[in-house]
């Protein structure tokens, strides 16, 4: 029997299956507000096959965007659109549906990749950024302001109302995003948090703001509603989070309640020297897993069927989240499932293109089909 297609409990979720659709920016929304192209987008991963499908990194606050099209859910314009989407992946849709809550900080203010991906100039409508310290993110990036305790109590707050926003829309799963640089990484890494106040210097230190914001978040999520995150296993750069950070950290959250922990790296500055290959951020998740003792998701250069069964099977992970992966295939788990002699959940609509209906089935995969001939 296949592990990768084996049931799985994340806190109150019962899921049929260890795959996970990561968040990806989309970088499409107008004013904060989901449109057409998610309700494609997300429609299409909805019915994937996946057991949850997680929302891009979704800003809890206007100035918390990456860019002017990052998606929002910070008031009830943005809410209203979610509606129309929500509607649609759980009426066709089987993946239990999640969201990032994001914050950019210091990233923020930024364009979309496509033009580049630089700080806003002056002709860009750039808004004024926040952070731990005021430390630009890179040469030729907009100073941030240092977070004063007005900030910090805002941006709490924001955290919390988006929280109840994603409950009264039925969503499944909130992951409170503390990784790839963006604010809660901010406060969480030496390299960008110098503060010398009761959130800057030590570990307990750097830890305090986002372990308030997951603390805000975990109060108002209804019992119904999984509440994970999302943490850096290391930031590659000599003197910033080691693997043995993330272990505190990841410690600290499953003390507080938190479900499962996503586990990626890198992002919160330039000029790191990151080891990309298959699975390349697996270790850290193993790592997490076995010290902590909490439901770890792995991300990273997870690409074939085999490689993922081989991650779960093994014990490095309890969970795949694939992102450029499902872009490429948003059928992989369909074909993934196929491969590894498993079933998976396929809409009404196509299911005769399922192996036992379809004959064609046999032959999509070259060595089937070189046999064949």
């Amino acid at each position: 029997m296949s592990e990768l297609f084996s049931p799985i409990r994340i806190g109150p979720l019962d899921l049929p299956n260890r795959i996970a659709i990561a968040p990806m920016c989309q970088y499409s929304a107008i004013h904060g507000d989901a449109n057409d192209w998610h309700l494609v987008h997300l429609g299409s991963l909805a019915m994937s096959g996946a057991s949850v499908l997680v929302l891009e990194a979704t800003a809890v606050e206007e100035i918390g965007r990456i860019t002017h099209h990052c998606l929002g859910l910070y008031n009830d314009d943005n809410e209203a659109a979610f509606a129309r989407i929500m509607g649609f992946c759980r009426k066709h849709g089987s993946a239990r549906i999640g969201i990032q809550l994001a914050h950019a900080g210091r990233k923020a203010s930024s364009q979309v990749p496509w033009q580049g991906g630089r700080a806003l100039g002056p002709d860009g409508d750039p808004w004024q950024t926040v952070s731990a310290s005021a430390i630009p993110f890179a040469d030729d990036w907009h100073t941030p302001s240092e977070a004063t305790e007005a900030d910090l109590d805002r941006i709490v707050d924001a955290f919390a109302a988006t929280t109840r926003r994603a409950a009264r829309q039925g969503i499944d799963l909130v992951e409170v995003h503390a990784a790839h640089g963006y604010l809660l990484h901010q406060f969480l890494s030496p390299l960008s948090n110098k503060r010398t106040d009761a959130y800057g210097g030590s570990l307990e230190n750097r830890m305090r703001f986002p372990l308030r914001v997951f603390d805000a978040v975990k109060a108002v999520a209804p019992d119904t509603m999984a509440v994970g995150a999302r943490i850096t296993g290391s930031d590659w750069i000599e003197g910033g989070i080691d693997v043995e950070e993330a272990v505190a950290f990841a410690s600290e959250l499953k003390a507080r309640g938190c479900h499962y922990i996503d586990v990626t790296s890198g992002g919160v500055a330039l000029g790191a020297k990151i080891a990309i290959g298959p699975g390349y951020q697996v270790p850290f998740a193993a790592e997490i897993r076995r010290r902590v003792d909490i439901p770890v998701w792995a991300v990273g250069l997870i690409v074939t069927p085999h490689q993922a069964e081989a991650i779960v099977a093994s014990g490095e992970a309890d969970m795949i989240a694939l992102a450029r992966t499902v872009l490429d295939d948003p059928h992989w788990a369909w074909n993934a499932a196929q491969v590894l002699g498993a079933e998976v959940a396929r809409p009404l609509q196509y299911q005769r293109a399922a192996p036992n209906l379809w004959p064609g089935a046999a032959y999509k995969h070259e060595p089937a089909l070189k046999a064949a001939e």
